[in-house]
């Protein structure tokens, strides 16, 4: 199925370049898997909704504040009901996915992983979850696995308050950022295709 013209779009918010590394990741993941990803930094005024609108699948990102997105994200998350939503829900049947960045190991991520989910379901988007089991969570666990954080919904990471994005998020959270990219081009593959044999 890799050869599928798939395109995914990572659109993110990264207020110091932690949620940044993590959107490469995922775009990474996708590459990986042979599919065309672009990026989207949101910052400021959203304009390229018709770039999104030809995407097979969007997935989100933004660090979280004080328990969700961060507020650039949410005037995106906003501005689209004005521009996806209505009157076309223009985005209905896309696969989507999240990630999002705090400082602590917990931090609330899961609250904005959640606010992701409600967020797609508006959309009538398809949430397709990171797929990971929870690891790091045992006395031979190790902060070098996969989904070292055990979230569920989406990709987590954490940050160091006080290190710059030159150092954090640690290699492990950029490989689940990783997988997470590689998994939704995988499921966006498998719907292409079957919706592709269900019109022959």
């Amino acid at each position: 199925m890799k050869n599928l013209s798939l395109l995914i779009a990572v659109v993110y918010h990264s207020e110091y370049g932690h949620t940044a590394k993590q959107a490469a990741a995922v775009a990474n993941g996708i590459e990986k898997y042979g599919a065309k990803a672009t990026l989207h930094e949101v910052d400021g005024e959203f304009s390229d909704w018709a770039a999104l609108e030809k995407a097979d699948a969007i997935i989100f990102g933004s660090p979280t504040y004080m328990g969700s997105a961060s507020a650039q994200f949410k005037a995106f998350m906003d501005a689209s009901s004005k521009h996806v939503f209505y009157p076309h829900f223009k985005w209905k049947n896309k696969i989507a996915a999240g990630f999002t960045n705090s400082a602590s190991q917990a931090g609330d991520k899961s609250e904005t992983l959640s606010q992701f989910t409600i967020f797609a379901a508006q959309h009538g988007m398809h949430w397709v979850n990171l797929g990971l089991a929870p690891a790091n969570n045992s006395s031979t666990g190790s902060e070098k696995e996969l989904n070292r954080l055990g979230y569920w919904l989406g990709a987590a990471a954490q940050s160091n308050a006080d290190e710059g994005a030159e150092v954090t998020p640690p290699a492990s959270d950029l490989q689940t950022a990783s997988f997470l990219g590689e998994r939704v081009a995988k499921v966006t593959a498998q719907l292409k295709a079957g919706l592709k044999y269900m019109d022959e």
